[in-house]
């Protein structure tokens, strides 16, 4: 990478990360795009290089947060199978990776309230197909990667995708932040079941022996 390269990567995360603080404690109808470039010491113009307003920071940030997530979820899902010599089926998968991103919201809850207050699908689509950060993992690619190993042919597996992610978002905002209707361990079993419900409802027909291989 160029200096340049490496200067508007410098400035645009340094953006990103200003703007993460203040949304997170003074919320975001109370920040300003002022004092977003002054905290992170970038001229307040430069800041339109990057971000049309701080409604489109808002959003690349949830996507970027949200890249984060799975990123490390998938990274530890390799890692888990690597060390067990296991081939896990697209269901455990799945769980494996809701577990993992359940437990890091249950861990930091201010991240967990910012994604949930600020997520809808149009910005979950975009945290799946495209990278914010240069480190930024593209999900998409990894979800149907996951798919082309299934056991099952999956139907529309992008509303199956929504239906977990919805399923997941409002179960941890509310169990993990108010213990409402009971804790997330408590909860997580019934999470865990209905999601594979939700898959077995897109599995058609079994995939032949060879496409498997």
């Amino acid at each position: 990478m160029g200096k340049l390269e490496s200067n508007k990567l410098q400035k645009r995360t340094s953006l990103l990360n200003t703007a993460f603080n203040l949304f997170t404690t003074k919320g975001v109808s109370k920040t300003s795009i002022a004092e977003i470039s002054k905290n992170a010491g970038i001229a307040k113009g430069t800041f339109y290089l990057y971000f049309k307003d701080k409604y489109d920071i808002r959003n690349k940030l949830v996507s970027h947060e949200s890249s984060k997530l799975f990123k490390h979820a998938a990274a530890n899902l390799t890692q888990y199978c690597l060390k067990n010599n296991l081939t896990l089926g697209f269901e455990d998968k799945i769980i494996f990776i809701a577990d993992h991103i359940i437990n890091a919201l249950n861990e930091d809850k201010t991240l967990l309230t910012f994604i949930s207050k600020n997520l809808s699908w149009g910005i979950f689509r975009e945290a799946l197909t495209s990278n914010i950060a240069e480190d930024d993992v593209n999900f998409k690619d990894v979800f149907y990667s996951m798919i082309d190993c299934a056991e099952y042919e999956i139907e529309e597996p992008e509303i199956m995708l929504f239906l977990i992610t919805e399923l997941v978002s409002s179960t941890c905002y509310s169990a993990i932040l108010y213990e409402e209707p009971a804790n997330i361990e408590t909860i997580k079993p019934y999470l865990f079941t209905t999601i594979r419900g939700i898959i077995r409802q897109h599995e058609t027909a079994p995939k032949a022996q060879a496409e498997m291989q």
